[in-house]
């Protein structure tokens, strides 16, 4: 998850470890050394801004026994001139940080955004924890309900969400799963309107990203400690699940992205011990620390 102040590449608190070009010839490079990344605080919520001793329901569960947070910001994308965009859970907001830094509430609504995506089209796509899928448009600044429930039943709670080349949107049902009720959901949503279930046994999947040529989806298992490899076969199905990269600690990876050369980004809170770590190696309980590639 996201913490409330922006940082390049990251959100404060939050440390990023790429594992290495993917390829299924590679080997582990033992000798590889490691190379700490540190981020820089590029931003802040405004005080302003800032639900000071506002109790939601969000914070409630999912930070018992501490104070009520004032935001906890998440769904961090960005336009090419450097716009950033992103969602407030507890309170149901939506900003955009221009790129001389300045905040501006976009929409707020009765819900509590997790991950967001731009379509081609435009609008964003928002999964939300209590509402679903959503769609919002910068042009009429609307808020609207994409996918609500499925055969008339609600998600979990929705955590995150990417898009395919083809339009396929694949997104995680997170909910309260854990190793208490490993029953966490991966869906697709195809373009024609289709929605399969990819996994139902997830162990509170939240981030998750393809791999360039798309045979492949990485979900992070936040209660798992473990990033999961799904593979995607040709009919649309999967098998042969695997942990790709296991962590220790007392929460796991969040969110994943990764870039044109292949390069796959974890970020994991500041206690798991591995989250600054390059990974460059086949996953094996010895190269845990090293990382691993498909």
């Amino acid at each position: 998850m996201l913490s409330r102040r922006i940082v390049v590449g990251a959100l404060l608190g939050v440390s990023l470890a790429p594992l290495t070009p993917c390829g299924e010839a590679a080997g582990l490079d033992a000798e590889a050394p490691l190379r700490l990344m540190t981020a820089d605080v590029y931003t802040a919520m405004p005080e302003a801004l800032r639900r000071t001793d506002t109790a939601s329901e969000w914070s409630t569960v999912n930070k018992v026994g501490q104070p009520p947070v004032d935001s906890f910001l998440e769904g961090l994308f960005a336009d090419a001139d450097g716009t950033l965009y992103c969602v407030d859970i507890p309170f149901g907001r939506l900003f955009r940080i221009a790129p001389d830094r300045t905040w501006t509430q976009l929409a707020e609504w009765d819900g509590e955004p997790n991950g967001m995506t731009r379509h081609p089209d435009g609008r964003f796509f928002i999964a939300d924890y209590k509402q679903g899928l959503l769609t919002f448009d910068p042009v009429t600044g609307k808020i609207a309900t994409f996918l609500g429930r499925r055969d008339s039943e609600r998600f979990k709670g929705l955590n995150d969400l990417t898009f395919a080349l083809n339009g396929d949107l694949y997104f995680t049902d997170q909910g309260q799963t854990g190793l208490q009720d490993p029953t966490g959901r991966v869906y697709r949503l195809r373009a024609d309107g289709r929605l399969d279930t990819i996994l139902a046994t997830g162990v509170s999947p939240n981030g998750l990203v393809l791999h360039p040529n798309e045979h492949v989806l990485f979900v992070s298992m936040t209660r798992d400690n473990a990033v999961w490899r799904v593979p995607l076969f040709p009919d649309g199905s999967t098998g042969k699940v695997g942990r790709f990269v296991s962590f220790h600690g007392v929460s796991g990876p969040d969110s994943l992205t990764i870039d044109s050369e292949g390069t796959l980004w974890y970020r994991t809170p500041r206690s798991a011990p591995c989250s600054q770590s390059i990974l460059t190696g086949r996953s094996s309980p010895a190269s845990a620390l090293r990382g691993a590639r498909p």
